[in-house]
């Protein structure tokens, strides 16, 4: 079952599930463009996550995810604008989330729209799925998390031919490179990322939140393997769903 609660949000669907909340980019009047309101919307939206962990699904309307961020604020935005880094704040947020969260794309992901993607923990991809980052054309940088993170994602050639020479990566390419972990026919897409989170939430939501902590977690670190394993190795959960597989297979592990 599930609740739409639109009302309050004026550049974003939100539907809220019990064990997740699918968040649709939706100003389609500017191909979805990132501007400072749905921003505001964002952080709105991960404040209730952070409260009452669930995963998402993030996508946008019409056959496109996010076209950019909005031009004409980024043109009246200054050097205070810059350090109180509008996006970037965002997207950290989003990378934060307690629990995993997919981005379906489909159409142009580009400029703020990719930084939004690439702050997913996982993407799933439409055909017509196209990546970019055009920023130094307009005389800035991808400073909301692309010149690093793209790096972690895809590797140092690949971002250097994203951020510096301005390739843009269609599905197919994005698959190649490990950006995307499939490519499905766009009308099964949102099902496809749906299915994908059913398969999440099939497992402990406990173990999901510290596994992906600490593979969040910089550099090695196998005490943090060991502390969030004592927590999980005390869980109610974990005991029952192992004897749940011992008793399903004749107690043969």
């Amino acid at each position: 079952m599930s609740t739409r609660e639109n009302p309050v949000y004026e550049t974003l669907l939100v539907e809220r599930r019990e064990d997740r909340v699918v968040v649709t980019l939706h100003r389609p009047e500017a191909r979805n463009a990132i501007s400072g309101r749905m921003i505001a919307e964002l952080h709105r939206v991960c404040e209730d996550l952070e409260r009452e962990p669930k995963l998402m699904l993030l996508t946008g309307h019409g056959g496109v995810f996010a076209g950019g961020a909005d031009i004409a604020e980024l043109r009246r935005r200054g050097r205070d604008d810059a350090l109180r880094g509008i996006n970037s704040r965002l997207f950290e947020r989003m990378r934060g989330l307690p629990l995993p969260t997919v981005a379906a794309v489909d159409g142009w992901a580009l400029g703020g729209g990719a930084e939004l993607a690439y702050a997913c923990d996982i993407r799933i991809a439409g055909p017509h799925a196209v990546f970019g980052n055009p920023e130094p054309g307009l005389g800035i940088l991808a400073g909301a998390g692309a010149c690093w993170r793209l790096r972690e994602l895809v590797g140092e050639s690949v971002a250097k031919q994203i951020l510096l020479a301005g390739r843009t990566l269609d599905a197919a390419a994005a698959l190649a490179c490990g950006l995307v972990m499939d490519v499905v026919p766009a009308d099964r897409l949102i099902t496809e990322a749906n299915v994908l989170l059913d398969r999440m939430a099939l497992s402990s939501a406990l173990a999901l939140r510290l596994t992906k902590l600490v593979t969040d977690a910089p550099g090695a670190h196998p005490v943090a393997d060991d502390l969030a394993q004592a927590v999980l190795f005390e869980s109610p959960d974990k005991a029952e769903r192992m004897t749940r597989f011992l008793e399903k297979n004749g107690g043969r592990s």
